[in-house]
């Protein structure tokens, strides 16, 4: 079951693939080589070429995407197109022989600045290559807000569903971000949506959960 902590309205649902590998002795300890991440595929107008990036942690138990260019806005200084930004990764996981991984919480972190009357929209969803993608969910921000936003999702360990052992399953990450002026004068004000910051320091954290593969 999942169990969201939201922070700021927003809360994040997370997909893993089918056909789980049997237990074993050294279930949830990473592996001890370097894991390795391909973003095969980034599409969207919140990370256009060259401004979204995927790193992972030196011990191998999560992985962070950071934006540098993804904020929806209306009003002041706004284009038409910039109430709504969204985007889509595919990622394609390269794990040690022998182990398999889900991914178990996956923590947001973004800015927004809504003047009263506005509303702002956070929507996400995941999924392995193969299956059916799973429906939006959507978490809602109410102007007045002026602040950093972060929010949390985890997967009880006896819900988490496993990566199949030897196959290659990209992994999707479609997200968006919407802002609505609502009540809000958009001639003289500005509000946004931002998984971004100044610095384009802001991430997305993902959290690995690890097994070791039944030996054949």
């Amino acid at each position: 079951m999942l169990r969201p902590v939201m922070t700021g309205g927003a809360a994040l649902v997370l997909l893993a693939a089918p056909m789980a590998p049997r237990a074993a002795a050294a279930d949830g300890v990473p592996p001890p080589d370097k894991v390795v991440i391909d973003v095969v595929a980034v599409n969207g107008s919140g990370c256009p070429a060259g401004t979204a990036n995927v790193t992972v942690s030196p011990d191998n138990t999560a992985f962070t995407v950071s934006y540098s260019h993804y904020v929806a806005q209306v009003g002041v200084g706004s284009k038409p197109t910039d109430f709504r930004k969204n985007c889509q990764l595919g990622l394609n996981f390269h794990v040690p022989q022998g182990f398999t991984y889900a991914v178990a919480k996956a923590d947001y972190r973004g800015f927004a600045r809504l003047e009263k009357g506005a509303t702002g929209l956070q929507r996400a969803h995941y999924y392995f290559q193969g299956m059916s993608q799973t429906a939006f969910m959507n978490h809602h921000f109410t102007g007045p807000v002026n602040d950093d936003w972060q929010t949390s999702d985890t997967t009880d360990i006896d819900a988490l569903v496993y990566a199949p052992c030897g196959a290659i399953r990209y992994f999707n990450i479609n997200t968006e971000l919407r802002v609505d002026a609502g009540t809000s004068d958009p001639t003289r004000t500005t509000s946004l949506m931002a998984m971004d910051s100044t610095d384009g320091s802001i991430n997305t954290l993902y959290h690995f959960a690890w097994k070791t593969c039944p030996v054949v």
